[in-house]
């Protein structure tokens, strides 16, 4: 049926048609804004909704459905139905922007976002850069020294005091000459009291490394840096051998070559420049370091005339340099040690000096110690000087002005001495061994030569200095001192010392590189060739890599010894890695030993076998001989050796130090032996009693082979 319920009539069907007109007719051209405040938008997005109930519409369907605001305007409808402008939104809406009024009486702290802040993480050195720039600028306003050194004393980060004295001078150097002479003042006041002699040559290096950039600036730089050099050496800040040392270091073309070639040439050269330097920069306020010294001396010498230790107090107090008291200590010792009627006002003097706060107790330590230092050359002038000055710091010390401790310092600086002393010596004398050694090629005199040195402790020293002088030469020497390590490491070495040499040898490669371009190499030959030739072991060069330095040149010497080692035909090629050598020698001399053993064994002479021996020139070697010979014995199960070695042993052709290493050698390889002879150590215990019977043995072979033996089985 045409009007059932669900369906529409013609009429409805017509009055749609209208209404459908006629909201066509209110929608806006798309060229037009859609402005969300405007009514047309508004009114567009809506669409009629047509009842599916059956009933007819009416004719205002269209505006009666559309959803106005009470305010007459048309306000843009959410899909979701959350409300628009000036409505609170749906439940749970977060979506908006939410604002934190701090006014709030619920506010909270915790609710405000998170900001991450940049800051920058300080680096020390740079800290301590900007703190020193104010104490310089400080003392050069000021002219006190005493509070400079406190106020760096304060800033602690001592490690970083060679970056103080380069900025001390390079600012100086940009001022006038009143600031120049403040500033090596201040650097003789700080020596050795707040700053350490190695800091301050590190110092002057890292200025004569920026000598190119100060010149930049400065047009004079390389000369005032030579002043300054100078003026440090007049004031024995820096010692004279500074100046060579630095240059190689330094590129020649550089200006702090330059400034060293200056320094050295124009100004330390010069006739009287002590004088000169100390009043070169004549805009100087302060009183030299001579003339202070030439107060106090005169001072003291008033002292000892009159007697009034309250005037001498007030004398050394108006001095104003209380961090050069310790010249006080010296130069009053020194009086009473040349006088020596006045020593008990001397003495006097010092302790109420002490007693008063005067002379602080480091001031007092130091110039002792000073003193202690030039005792060598006092005594020239002063005999007595060392009895006399032991005789002083016990009561110095009982009485309670001089700090106990520097009885041990003082002991360990003497036995320092005493030790760098017979060192010096030493040195001396094994480069004259081992020059004579390259001329005569007399393995036998030299061992000689360095058992009547009788300083074993000494040996890692022999062995540095043998393969430096090598490596300045030609491959004869390197050949000769291979073949002579191995000889010495049989007789007079232990490993011990071997390895010691080598880490020695290996921690001063950069400076010997200075002097020999291809040392690395050359180190890495000695290494490898040392393997080969027994002297050391491949787990030996583990150890010397670890005992060296980090960051050390000679690590990577190591690795190519390694390198060199593991490489195919390593033993050949390294046995003959002096080209011009006779690195064949040793291989060669155990083959000749073993053909001479074999033929003697078949039927050969004594007197004949006595003579091939002979006739190796290898007496250091010789214990290769004991060796083949013990073993062959036990191989051939002939004792005719034995009568080879007593003939050997009698006519001296074999050393009692060597027949020990060779009985030595076999005992040590006893248990590989074993694997090829089942009775060698049965065999090894005979021929032991045989040569101790025989008298060929050291005593002290005798306790450690039976030790180091197992019982032998008895049936």
């Amino acid at each position: 049926m045409a009007s059932s319920e669900g369906f529409l009539t013609d009429k409805q069907r017509g009055m749609l048609k209208i209404a459908s007109q006629n909201v066509e007719t209110a929608l806006p051209s798309p060229r037009l804004s859609s402005s969300p405040k405007s009514p047309t938008s508004s009114f567009s997005d809506h669409q009629l909704k047509v009842s599916a109930v059956g009933k007819a519409p009416t004719g205002g369907i269209a505006v009666r459905h559309v959803r106005r605001s009470h305010s007459g305007k048309f306000v843009r409808v959410k899909k979701d139905g959350a409300g628009g402008k000036g409505t609170w939104g749906k439940l749970l809406d977060t979506d908006g922007e939410s604002h934190i009024d701090r006014n709030d009486p619920n506010y909270d702290s915790g609710e405000e976002p998170y900001q991450l802040v940049g800051s920058t993480i300080s680096d020390p050195l740079d800290e301590y850069k900007k703190a020193v720039v104010s104490i310089i600028e400080e003392y050069f306003s000021t002219n006190d020294v005493e509070l400079a050194a406190s106020d760096l004393k304060d800033l602690g980060s001592s490690e970083y005091h060679p970056y103080f004295i380069k900025r001390l001078v390079s600012m100086s150097m940009d001022r006038h000459d009143k600031e120049k002479e403040m500033a090596s003042v201040l650097l003789s006041a700080l020596y050795a009291d707040g700053i350490s002699p190695p800091q301050f040559r590190d110092g002057f290096v890292m200025l004569l490394e920026s000598a190119d950039d100060l010149a930049v600036d400065i047009l004079d730089a390389v000369d005032i840096l030579a002043l300054f050099i100078a003026r440090a050496v007049v004031d024995e800040i820096l010692p004279p051998a500074f100046l060579t040392r630095a240059k190689k270091t330094l590129p020649e073309s550089s200006k702090g070559y330059q400034a060293l070639q200056t320094a050295e040439k124009s100004y330390l050269s010069a006739p009287h420049h002590a004088e000169l330097l100390e009043r070169r920069w004549g805009g100087s306020t302060h009183v030299t370091v001579e003339e202070m010294k030439k107060k106090i001396v005169d001072l003291l010498r008033e002292y000892v005339e009159s007697g009034d230790t309250f005037e001498a107090c007030r004398c050394i107090r108006e001095l104003g340099v209380s961090f050069f008291h310790h010249e006080v200590v010296k130069r009053a010792l020194v009086l009473a040690m040349e006088i020596q009627t006045p020593e008990p006002l001397i003495l006097k003097l010092l302790k109420e000096a002490a007693e008063e706060g005067l002379i602080s107790s480091s001031q007092m330590v130091k110039g002792f110690a000073r003193l202690a230092e030039s005792l060598d050359d006092l005594a020239l002038d002063i005999p007595s000087a060392k009895t006399l000055f032991q005789s002083i710091v016990p009561k110095a010390i009982s009485e309670g002005w001089l700090d106990a401790s520097f009885t041990k310092s003082s002991y360990e600086y003497g036995e320092a001495q005493n030790e760098d002393k017979k060192l010096m010596q030493y040195k001396k004398e094994v480069v004259t061994i081992i020059h004579e050694y390259f001329l005569s090629d007399d393995i036998p005199e030299l061992i000689r030569s360095l058992e009547d040195l009788g300083l074993p402790e000494f040996n890692p020293i022999f062995l540095k200095k043998l393969v430096t002088l090598a490596m300045d030469r030609k491959n004869r020497e390197k050949e000769m001192a291979s073949v002579l390590l191995s000889a010495l490491h049989i007789e007079i070495f232990s490993t011990e010392d071997i390895v010691n040499g080598f880490v020695m040898l290996l921690e001063s490669a950069e400076d010997t590189a200075l002097d020999i371009l291809d040392a690395s190499n050359e180190l890495a030959l000695f290494l490898a060739r040392a393997v080969i030739d027994d002297v050391l072991v491949p787990l030996n060069l583990e150890e010397i890599a670890s005992k060296l330095p980090l960051n050390c040149s000679g690590s990577e010497t190591v690795r190519m010894a390694r390198s060199l080692i593991t490489a195919r035909h390593a033993g050949e090629r390294l046995l003959r890695c002096w080209g011009g050598g006779t690195g064949w020698a040793v291989e060669d001399a155990k083959d000749k030993i073993m053909k001479l053993l074999e033929e003697y064994e078949s039927g050969g002479v004594v007197a004949e076998a006595c003579q091939c021996i002979r006739d190796l020139g290898m007496p250091f070697f010789n214990h290769e001989v004991v060796k083949k010979a013990l073993v062959m014995a036990m191989e051939k199960k002939n004792d005719r050796m034995l009568d080879l070695l007593h003939v050997c042993f009698n006519e001296g052709l074999i050393t009692i130090n060597q027949m020990t290493k060779g009985f030595t050698r076999v005992k040590d390889g006893l248990d590989d032996l074993a694997l090829d002879i089942p009775n060698a150590k049965d065999k090894f215990s005979f021929y032991m009693e045989y040569a101790q019977k025989k008298g060929w043995l050291l005593p002290s072979f005798g306790a450690s082979a039976v030790e180091a033996l197992p019982p032998v089985a008895t049936s």
